[in-house]
């Protein structure tokens, strides 16, 4: 094993950065509770110099911009959104819910590309045995896949370092301890430590890294926060552990676009790319219902349509409930304030029930107009017209605002068989879709004429 110098460790308090030798419940600085962890202190600035040498400056201009190519991770769905692969010496963090699919995912992309990289999978959590049962339950063939069962920092930094994979993944980073802290695994030091030396252990060396980290209860991932910061690439597992269906998005990414969208399908041999999600988060009805509206979103460089439900019914308290499921609840309020100041739909007295089907989170401003037609269509009883997709945000003044990607919103809905469009003026084609009529308007008024000339 290689020699290590002993690292002296402290406790920083997070609010006001005092050290302390020893943890402590309260900082006797700021007078904070529990904000003081474990961080190892950095050497001199004379031995920092003495191990690095100088730094040297370099000219913008002189250096040669090059794209490293990407390694594909034989999923589809995992490449659109990672930005189109693996890019060497990068790091990705993905994390969600217990049991709801990151080391199933992974282990599959490791199993597909271990026959052309050499590739490590480094356990903290699971037994070489049950890696091997899920292996062989999901059908898999391993290839020359490498897996290291530890959680000692140092000793996985030099096992990877000797096996020199191509790319290499940690299941899970909150299982890690390192020898310089002695704090228990898990703790905001330790993680903080242990993804640092990882992550410089990936650029040194060019090695992909794939982080698999814990969440809270809350959703956000366990740990503190700078570690989000030290990757490159945030994913998120999304979706109910109860459904078949899993979605993985993109919340940071310096090599590819943001918000990016994969859809995956549960199986007996793993989770299987969803080709056309469109189909998930659109409601098949035998009939005409009230209160059902179709938005065509923007996920990353993907159009989707997703079907927006609501719900109004007559308040039983003095409170009316304004409920919103994978929708931005602050606007609900102020959609239904636009509504009735110029619309003159009054909802004060009653429940406002929202809903995004299929499980799909949306937080793009250009969903206001689907949430008010489909408020409009509960509240009055009356469906809204057969084959109607709609986008477009909804400004305090009553008027509606573009959506960036237009066109190819348009050109989605139109493929699914939608034959009308209601949209912001500003979208309109410069040439007509074949297949669609599209309605261009620009206030909440004109919304509601349209769709009763449309009827």
């Amino acid at each position: 094993m290689l020699a290590m110098s002993k690292v002296k460790s402290a406790y920083v308090c997070a609010g006001c950065g005092a050290q302390l030798p020893r943890w402590q419940g309260q900082c006797p600085q700021c007078r904070e509770w529990n904000t003081l962890a474990e961080t190892v202190i950095e050497r001199s600035a004379q031995s920092r110099r003495q191990v690095g040498g100088t730094a040297k400056m370099q000219r913008l201009a002189a250096l040669e911009a090059r794209e490293e190519p990407r390694i594909p991770s034989s999923i589809d769905e995992f490449d659109r959104v990672l930005g189109g692969g693996l890019v060497p010496g990068g790091v990705v963090l993905i994390g969600g819910d217990p049991g709801i699919g990151k080391s199933t995912l992974l282990l599959q992309a490791l199993c597909g590309l271990a026959n052309e990289y050499p590739v490590v999978y480094v356990s903290g959590e699971e037994s070489g045995e049950q890696v091997a049962l899920r292996a062989r339950r999901l059908q898999l063939s391993p290839g020359n896949l490498q897996l290291l069962t530890e959680t000692n920092l140092e000793r996985i930094i030099e096992g990877v370092s000797e096996a020199a994979p191509r790319i290499a993944v940690i299941d899970s980073i909150q299982t890690l301890h390192s020898e310089n802290l002695q704090s228990a695994p898990g703790s905001v030091g330790q993680v903080r430590e242990c993804a640092a030396q990882l992550t410089r252990h990936a650029k040194q060396s060019g090695t992909t890294l794939i982080l698999v980290g814990h969440v809270t209860k809350d959703g956000a991932l366990a740990g503190p926060r700078v570690l989000e910061h030290i990757v490159d690439t945030v994913l998120y597992f999304e979706g109910d552990t109860h459904s078949s269906f899993r979605l993985v998005r993109a919340f940071k990414n310096r090599f590819g676009a943001v918000n990016e969208l994969g859809v995956f399908a549960m199986t007996e041999r793993g989770l299987k790319g969803v080709s056309n999600p469109s189909a998930l988060f659109l409601s098949r009805h035998d009939a005409e219902v009230s209160g059902s509206c179709v938005l065509v979103t923007q996920e990353g460089t993907r159009p989707l349509l997703v079907e927006i439900q609501a719900l109004v019914d007559s308040a039983q308290n003095p409170n009316p409930r304004r409920l919103s499921v994978g929708l931005e609840p602050t606007r609900l309020a102020m959609l239904l304030a636009v509504m009735h100041r110029h619309a003159g739909i009054i909802c004060f007295d009653q429940d406002v029930f929202i809903n995004a089907v299929g499980g799909v989170k949306i937080v793009e401003p250009a969903a206001d107009l689907a949430i008010l037609l489909a408020v409009a269509s509960s509240l009055r009883g009356r469906p809204l017209p057969q084959g109607l997709a709609v986008f477009g945000e909804v400004g305090l003044a009553g008027e509606i605002r573009p959506a960036p990607h237009g066109q190819e919103r348009l050109k989605e809905a139109a493929k699914l068989g939608f034959k009308t469009a209601i949209v912001p003026r500003a979208n309109l084609a410069r040439q007509p879709i074949a297949g669609i009529t599209v309605h261009g308007v620009d206030r909440i008024e004109q919304v509601l004429e349209v769709v009763r000339e449309v009827r």
